[in-house]
């Protein structure tokens, strides 16, 4: 099915629909960005605000990402509906909150207001999410977003990262939204917002309850297969390449050593491995490392086992059924794998791990680059420090 496609004469009259596409210009300026006029806001930047930040009297707030800065992963769960968004403070030379867009100070605002006793939900202006669209300057709407989530804790929700170029440190926010169950929004409410009533009746049911209740009904999209294509496991553009090729080399000539970094790629991917023991080549019996994963709460818990298996294979050499056997046969009782490659896992294998309901989790070359994007290690050179500093050879 083709996505919704709104044209640039239709901007000012269109609904927003999750997923569409709204069409820029073609005069070839600043006049063809279409989101000056479909939300009436800047013709620029990551934060579009509409409102006052002297008084912190908002009225909405666009958030726009290209979703390729390498610096500043955002990031979009089509799953889970949490969104990851970077704040505007990217450079050296300003304090935290003295950025020209004042998206910073927004977000501070936004996420004191939530967490504050009682709540001030209702001062919080409603976040539009837009992504750059494929072609110029079209964008596509993602949703309606509610800072917070529930499933982060809010003293994780807002925090200050720290970041430095050019031996200049300096500091930006990553804040945690979530996507709300808004399929479309009307017309007819952007005008009540900008008349400044955001709770009236064209007010989506989503975002009333979550200023009433705080209450997040999140916009949560099962995929559809359970299975991935090869072009779904390999890296989708020149940063990941980069990324997992620097890996493969680095490892190439020594697998084993792989076997260790792919388990601290998987302690990153998830902060409940607690821990994980590498196995002696000649005795593992078909598994490269096991270890613990830790369910519950610090008062009360348990741990899993897990086996891991890790295949340093080249980028488009992919896993077969072989490998996946050896790992899946190895499972015990109430026990999970997680298998890292380079590369990818063929189709057959994939699909019988998933149709079979084996409890096996694929760690596939997309997915390492990403995981490390994430972790703030989002470039070949820094890559490549890492492995040095964590693999020495």
């Amino acid at each position: 099915m083709s996505r919704r496609t709104f044209g640039f004469d239709e901007l000012e009259m269109a609904d927003l629909v999750v997923d569409a596409t709204y069409k820029g210009g073609t005069s070839g300026n600043f006049g063809d960005e279409p989101l000056s006029r479909l939300m009436g806001c800047d013709n620029q930047g990551g934060f579009r605000i509409i409102g006052n930040s002297r008084t912190s009297e908002y009225t909405l707030a666009v958030l726009y990402s290209s979703l390729v800065d390498t610096d500043w992963p955002d990031s979009l769960d089509m799953e889970t509906g949490l969104l990851v968004y970077y704040g505007d403070n990217k450079r050296p030379g300003h304090e935290l909150h003295e950025t020209p867009k004042r998206g910073n100070k927004l977000l501070r605002f936004c996420f004191e207001a939530i967490h504050s006793t009682p709540s001030r939900r209702d001062r919080v202006p409603p976040f539009f999410v837009f992504t750059k669209g494929s072609e110029g300057r079209d964008v596509v709407f993602r949703g309606l977003a509610a800072p917070g989530s529930r499933s982060v804790r809010p003293t994780e929700d807002l925090v200050a990262v720290w970041k430095s170029t050019s031996g200049e440190r300096f500091q930006n926010y990553q804040a945690y939204f979530t996507i709300l169950n808004v399929p479309v929004i009307s017309r007819a409410w952007i005008g009540d917002l900008l008349a400044g009533n955001p709770l009236s009746g064209n007010c989506p049911d989503a975002w009333r309850r979550w200023v009433r209740t705080g209450d997040y009904d999140a916009l949560q999209a099962g995929s559809t297969i359970a299975y991935r294509k090869r072009s779904e496991q390999l890296p989708s553009n020149r940063r990941n390449s980069e990324i997992v090729n620097c890996i493969y080399h680095y490892f190439r000539d020594n697998p084993y050593g792989f076997e260790d970094c792919a388990a601290k790629i998987a302690s990153l991917m998830d902060k409940n491995i607690v821990s994980y023991d590498l196995t002696r080549p000649w005795r593992d019996g078909g598994r490269d490392a096991v270890g613990l994963y830790q369910i519950g709460s610090q008062g009360d818990s348990i741990k899993v086992d897990f086996a891991l298996e890790a295949k340093c294979f080249e980028p488009g050499k992919g896993v077969g059924v072989k490998h996946t056997s050896r790992l899946i046969s190895r499972l015990r009782h109430r026990q999970f794998g997680i298998l890292v490659t380079t590369s990818y896992v063929g189709l057959q294998p994939y699909k019988e791990i998933r149709e079979d309901g084996h409890p096996v989790i694929i760690i596939a070359a997309e997915d390492i680059a990403n995981i490390l994007v994430n972790a703030g290690i989002g470039t070949e050179r820094e890559v490549a420090d890492w492995l040095r500093s964590n693999f020495p050879t």
